[in-house]
Order: C-alpha cells, then sequence, then structure tokens
C-alpha cells in the first residue's frame, strides 16, 4: 500500500480520491489531515444592481447561496466550480483555470456590470481591483475564512515514519503552511497543482517534487497515479530482491 496524505478540507479531500479510478484506490492507504477549514462569516448578500457575480471556488458559491436566494449570471474559475454553481442555480459559466484566466475573458467580453466577488477571507490575484482597472466595476465581498489548522496526530505519525508519502498540495498557502510543519521531508513524493504551489516547496529536501502539467484536479490525480505506480513498482522490485 502506498501512502497517501491528504491535506485539504475534508469535503474536498474525499472527492478527490472518489475520483481515483477504483483499482488505484485499493493500492493507496489513504491518511485525511486536513489544514485548512472553511468557516462561513455568515454575511448578508445584497445583489441590488448588481449584473453578475464571480467564484473563484465552490466554497464560495455554497456560501453565497446559502445568504441569498438571487440566482444571477455567475463567472466561474474552474469547471468544478462552474458545475457547482449551475446546480446550485446560478447562470454559471467557466471563464479560465485561474485568476488571470478569468479577469483577461472578463476584459475580453465586457459583461453587463457591476459586478461582485464573493470570496475567502484569503484569495489571489486582486480580481475586483484589476476588473475595475480595465474598465468593469467589480466590487468584492468575503463570504467565508480559510482557516489554517495543525497536522493532526496520524499525520505526525505518519511523516516521522520516515517511509515514501505521496502528498498532493492544492493552494500556495497550503503548500507554506504544510512546509513550515512537515519536519524532514527527505521521504516526500510532493505534488503541486501549479507552479505558485510549487514555490513554498522548494526549499524543502524532499525525494521528489512534481508540477501538474495543467492547472485542473485531473492532471493533478494523473501525477499522483503515476507517484503511486512508481512507488509500488520500487516496492515490488525490494521484495524480489
Amino acid at each position: 500500500m502506498v501512502p497517501l496524505l491528504m491535506t485539504r478540507p475534508l469535503a474536498a479531500a474525499k472527492r478527490f480520491v472518489a475520483g481515483l479510478p477504483e483499482a488505484a484506490r485499493a493500492g493507496l492507504q489513504v491518511t485525511y489531515a486536513p489544514l485548512m477549514e472553511i468557516r462561513p462569516a455568515q454575511a448578508p448578500v445584497s445583489l441590488d444592481g448588481v449584473k453578475g457575480v464571480i467564484f473563484t471556488s465552490a466554497n464560495g458559491v455554497e456560501a453565497a447561496s446559502r445568504e441569498t436566494a438571487a440566482r444571477l449570471t455567475a463567472y466561474c474559475v474552474g469547471e468544478r466550480t462552474a458545475q457547482a454553481a449551475a446546480e446550485a442555480g446560478w447562470q454559471a459559466s467557466c471563464l479560465g483555470r485561474c485568476a488571470e484566466e478569468l479577469v483577461a475573458a472578463l476584459l475580453s467580453q465586457r459583461p453587463e456590470v457591476p459586478l461582485l466577488h464573493l470570496r475567502g477571507a484569503h484569495a489571489r490575484g486582486d480580481i475586483a481591483g484589476r476588473l475595475t482597472s480595465g474598465g468593469i466595476p467589480c466590487q468584492e465581498q468575503t463570504l467565508y475564512d480559510q482557516v489554517l489548522l495543525p497536522l493532526t496526530q496520524e499525520a505526525k505519525s505518519l511523516l516521522a515514519a520516515q517511509t515514501d508519502v505521496i502528498v498532493p498540495l492544492f493552494s500556495p498557502r497550503t503548500a507554506r503552511h504544510f512546509a513550515n510543519l512537515c519536519g524532514d521531508a527527505a521521504h516526500l513524493h510532493l505534488i503541486a497543482l501549479s507552479p505558485a504551489v510549487a514555490e513554498p516547496l522548494k526549499g524543502l529536501n524532499c525525494k521528489t517534487l512534481r508540477v501538474s502539467k495543467t492547472l485542473d484536479a485531473a492532471a493533478l490525480a494523473t501525477a499522483v497515479l503515476d507517484a503511486a505506480a512508481q512507488l509500488s513498482q520500487l516496492e515490488g522490485n525490494r521484495r524480489a530482491e
């Protein structure tokens, strides 16, 4: 069994693992140790006069859908976010895989304004500011916080065992937090969703550091499966010797 340490918020982590092929899951020893918890701000959302909203995560969709009954056009980062918005009744479309792609698409499309970015307390890309500077008035509202958590005792024990462990990381903030907590990383196989996620990990003396070929969960899952297959083969070779 190949150890896999999942540090995402629990629901997202379980969704990621459930999306892996069943045969691959059977060869993984999964430890769930969320390093971040989503805490709703329970802030009333006013969409008076707003022509469209921006969602950069499914967490934003969930929080906004809980706080308002209105359903407007929703411009989303990522297919998963757009799917969640559509399922919640928003008129959703995916305009890119990251903040930069979404901003570029909106600047090109020139949608009806003003827009409102419904986001978490920690967000990258200054979407509202860049859109406003580009002639598309956009406000922002924080609907939830992303609170950092310590490593669980189970995760500490796994890391202390000094055996090969695959650790996929999905955000720069979580990657930075993990780098500060993990201790000796010589036995870790780290897989980053993007170069920005990989940056805080470069100072670790890890066994391998891979970056997903594209900025989506499917590509990251492929990288996880490749790493698991290599480790399984190595373990098989050791047994055969």
